[in-house]
């Protein structure tokens, strides 16, 4: 077994300190460490996205980058996106428009579309295409997915609402809302 390394990075908004062997994915350190399973593993090759959280603004796969490099990052997970009991605007126009099934893409898919929309609230459907290019879905076609991003944006945009979505929840399509909030939907 390496030394463990202690790593300081900012998870979800709030200040984690942690020990990570120098060898370990930040994917792992992120399920195995902190039980942040929302993430999901599918490829370990960073070819399908299932893995993406955003780091400083980017999407990057967790699966490739060490947990070490994590230090002085900015995180954000698939537990990170709801607000409290309120699904975050993207969450609910993918419950909205039917854009999931099994679940294992769905959280790449969310957190690749929330650095979209931040660093861009208005793509058009080509740039939402190509920003998604690195997640796939063996499920779905991705037109329903598209299609939540496009109306998240309008949503956002169009009445001047924050990020965060006022539904809550528990009432946005009952236990999917719930497990999508938390990243659960297996």
């Amino acid at each position: 077994m390496a030394n463990k390394v202690i790593v300081e990075t900012n998870i979800n908004g709030d200040p984690v300190e942690l020990l990570c062997e120098p060898r370990q994915s930040l994917l792992e350190v992120l399920r195995d460490v902190l039980e942040l399973t929302g993430s999901k593993e599918g490829c370990l090759t960073g070819d399908c996205g299932a893995c993406t959280v955003v780091i400083d603004g980017r999407p990057v796969c967790s699966c490739l980058m060490l947990g070490v490099e994590a230090t002085g990052k900015k995180i954000t997970t698939i537990e990170g996106l709801a607000a409290g009991a309120s699904l975050h605007v993207l969450q609910q126009k993918f419950l909205e428009n039917a854009s999931l099934q099994c679940g294992i893409c769905t959280p790449g898919f969310l957190m690749s579309a929330k650095a979209l929309l931040d660093r861009n609230p208005n793509p058009t459907e080509a740039e939402i295409r190509y920003s998604l290019a690195g997640n796939l879905c063996r499920c779905t076609g991705y037109d329903k997915i598209v299609r939540a991003v496009t109306d998240a944006a309008a949503a956002m945009a169009g009445r001047g609402r924050p990020a965060h979505g006022t539904v809550p929840s528990e009432t946005a399509s009952g236990m999917a809302g719930e497990m999508l909030a938390k990243g659960e939907v297996k």
